[in-house]
């Protein structure tokens, strides 16, 4: 199996792409390939839109990549989403897509338009405290679609997004539909009133009315607030569900974190 890393946000660390080669090399059952454009830097992005499109669509396009596996998050992959989605090869529907947090744009998009999409462990994670374990983790799906990468709750068709990013999607051509879906939502370092507002836009949505549940993942690194806030992420997730009629289905285990686990979007309906 041939694995491809591109970057459609952020550039990513040598460091890391070093360390992911590494683990890759000693598992012996797949092949990596660092597309150069992951160590571009144009301001906060991995290059201009143009050259993180055109990354991407290569990739895509190439018969001999099983899998693309989206470096890191950060910002920039909603530039570029709408378009990374137009006029598919015949190559890419036949690949997977890995990735979390700003990446959630891409997979929102590839999900709509009948890609094998997946949220799990990016190859920049490999630099966290515990990241090998998420990097192996990742390359399980990847490989084997091992059941022991999974979020040990699912038990139907899911999804998983960073709150933030899923707030900004909806309502945009990349909105997928998440109607009968168990809906997965994580949040990193933001404070618990943004929370609360996405989370008042989100159970706000039509399309996020018609989920089987909602489960929340890790909210990490919350940014303090002066005045404090009154309440946690799980009073606030709780509450909005409550005020909009939609199902708790309590916690779930994904997050920015080591210990994010894998949960595949499974089959669109197209």
């Amino acid at each position: 199996m041939k694995i491809a890393i591109v970057a459609p946000s952020c550039s990513l660390k040598r460091e890391a792409a070093e360390r992911v080669a590494t683990i890759v090399a000693e598992r012996g059952d797949c092949a990596l390939v660092v597309h150069p454009q992951c160590f571009l830097t144009d301001g906060h992005f991995a290059g201009p839109d143009a050259a993180r499109l055109a990354a991407l669509r290569e990739v895509m396009a190439d018969p001999d990549v099983d899998a693309i596996w989206f470096a890191r998050g950060g910002y920039g992959s909603n530039r570029i989403a709408e378009a990374a989605a137009l006029d598919l090869p015949d190559a890419a529907k036949r690949k997977l897509y890995l990735g979390y947090s700003d990446a959630g744009f891409l997979l929102a998009a590839f999900h709509k338009v009948g890609l094998e999409v997946a949220h799990g462990p990016m190859p920049q994670d490999v630099l966290r405290d515990g990241g090998e374990a998420a990097v192996g983790r990742a390359l399980d799906y990847i490989v084997q679609r091992s059941d022991s990468a999974l979020e040990t709750g699912l038990n139907g068709p899911a999804m998983a997004f960073n709150l933030t990013v899923l707030s900004n999607l909806l309502g945009t051509s990349i909105e997928p539909d998440m109607a009968g879906r168990d809906l997965l939502i994580e949040e990193v370092s933001e404070q618990y009133y943004r929370i609360d507002r996405a989370m008042f836009h989100l159970t706000g949505a039509s399309a996020i009315r018609t989920i089987r549940r909602l489960r929340l993942g890790r909210v990490s690194y919350v940014v303090e607030n002066e005045p404090e806030f009154s309440r946690d992420e799980k009073a606030i997730v709780r509450d909005w569900c409550d005020r909009s009629g939609i199902a708790f289905g309590g916690q779930a285990d994904i997050g920015h974190d080591a210990g994010n686990k894998v949960v595949p979007f499974g089959p669109s309906r197209l």
